[in-house]
């Protein structure tokens, strides 16, 4: 798999909560290749290494949200293979800040691996939005700068039809032959 096609991967995993672009807790794990309790663990070893703009925990309300939104066949599937369906606990997401803290403490070659690829998709990210933003922006200035054209363009359209009309002469004599 290409750095590109994973950098994709990745970047789909990408949520927007409480206004911030974070990571679940679960997908981190799956990414480094480990249990989502393992990593929970190192971080609550160094918690001191993930202020509340890194790292926050998500109410029921937004586990439950997420849960709904996010629901596969193949969620469905492995979940029901489990026991119960239900959440245990509450996920843990981190913003690219705590994402790059992580890489200090799952101190692997895999994890800084990963870490290298996630940061390039929220740079991957940041990137995309700023162009929709100014596209969006060049749009509506566009959009005010010709609104009152549409009419000034109808009486163009109309002016030419009628020129590509031949003019209609009356009382003129036919030439030719009439039988």
């Amino acid at each position: 798999m290409t750095d590109t096609a994973t950098i994709e991967i990745i970047a789909a995993k990408i949520l927007e909560i409480r206004g911030k672009k974070v990571m679940l807790d679960r997908d981190l794990a799956k990414l480094y290749g480990v249990s989502t309790k393992v990593l929970n663990q190192a971080v609550k070893r160094n918690i001191k290494r993930f202020p509340e703009d890194f790292m926050s925990q998500l109410s029921w309300k937004e586990a439950q949200s997420l849960r709904s939104q996010i629901v596969t066949l193949n969620d469905i599937k492995e979940k029901a293979s489990k026991r119960g369906m239900h959440i245990k606990y509450l996920p843990y997401v981190f913003t690219e800040q705590g994402v790059a803290m992580l890489s200090s403490v799952l101190n692997s070659e895999r994890a800084i691996q990963v870490n290298i690829l996630i940061m390039r998709a929220f740079t991957k990210i940041r990137e995309i939005l700023l162009t929709h933003k100014d596209f969006a922006i060049r749009l509506e200035s566009l959009e005010r700068k010709y609104a009152n054209h549409n009419e000034k363009i109808q009486a163009i359209f109309e002016a030419i039809r009628q020129l590509l009309e031949p003019p209609v002469v009356e009382g003129k004599k036919k030439i030719g032959f009439h039988a």
